[in-house]
């Protein structure tokens, strides 16, 4: 494939397949970020105006890694615009503005510290898993207590999540950002959430499979809140065991935090908890008898 053209702006500079308009972008600050290694046809910015910085998300452009058409990616952006209004929470990034351009589609929301635990332009596997300066390898060093917090942010905006009856689809630990100094996490990209419950219409639905449920692989099934309970079991074990090896060996918790997650990744769904709400009930209280 051709490396396309380079374009500079401010202190960055990053690739597309072709030549694109962003003037309108300098007009919101010093352009001082830039991520455009992504494949869901976005590319995004770091904005610094005022001493305030802001995260711009953008579609429109021809990027690298992106197999579609960019009007593909606009339309699933401006879907996605409801979302974060909708699932508005204290760990979920926050939506600032939003507007049509002429090429394309711009999300303006607060900047948010942090490192994504899924840096897969700069440190991709096995890098990620061993490399001392990847975010994912200095997470997993965290005390066990640390990470549990964390779990627990991402429990607490999913618990929303069922309750306003969305179904998080494609979320994964490149959906998480962790502030090392604060302890903080944050989720920031929900962009293909959904109302449930819905039907697989794909066959391989859009997700990471070491998050994904068997229902997310088979045309026709039904995709629901134990759909999530999955989801969620599976980020247990991304952040505290062997992501796919799901072995009691590879779990850093207590057994009784072991036994809730691996009902949470049941094959079947009828096995699983039929809730996030029971899920995270379960998972307290099993986090409370292990102190």
């Amino acid at each position: 494939m051709s490396q396309g053209v380079t374009i500079q702006m401010d202190e960055v500079s990053f690739q597309l397949k072709e030549k694109h308009d962003f003037s309108w972008l300098q007009t919101l600050g010093t352009v001082c970020h830039v991520f455009d290694q992504q494949d869901s046809g976005n590319i995004s910015f770091g904005v610094l105006r005022n001493g305030r910085k802001q995260f711009i998300k953008y579609a429109g452009a021809k990027t690298i890694h992106f197999e579609g058409e960019p009007k593909q990616a606009i339309v699933r952006l401006k879907q996605a615009v409801p979302l974060y209004l909708t699932l508005a929470h204290e760990h979920l990034i926050t939506l600032g503005d939003h507007f049509e351009l002429e090429n394309g589609y711009a999300v303006v929301f607060d900047w948010q510290e942090g490192e994504c635990l899924h840096p897969h332009w700069s440190y991709p596997p096995p890098e990620k898993y061993e490399h001392p300066h990847s975010p994912f390898y200095r997470f997993k060093q965290l005390p066990v207590q640390k990470r549990l917090n964390a779990l627990s942010s991402i429990f607490t905006f999913h618990e929303l999540v069922e309750e306003k009856e969305y179904i998080a689809i494609d979320f994964y630990d490149g959906s998480i950002l962790y502030d090392f100094t604060k302890d903080e996490t944050t989720i920031c990209d929900i962009d293909y959430y959904e109302l449930g419950p819905v039907h697989n219409e794909m066959g391989r639905m859009f997700g990471s499979n070491r998050f994904m449920a068997p229902e997310e692989f088979e045309r026709g099934d039904l995709i629901d809140q134990r759909t999530n309970v999955f989801r969620l079991g599976a980020t247990a074990f991304c952040l505290l065991g062997g992501e796919l090896d799901r072995s009691i060996h590879k779990w850093e918790a207590s057994s009784a935090l072991w036994k809730v997650a691996c009902k949470a990744v049941s094959e079947n769904k009828d096995e699983r908890y039929s809730t996030v709400q029971a899920f995270t009930e379960s998972w307290n209280q099993a986090r409370e008898e292990s102190l």
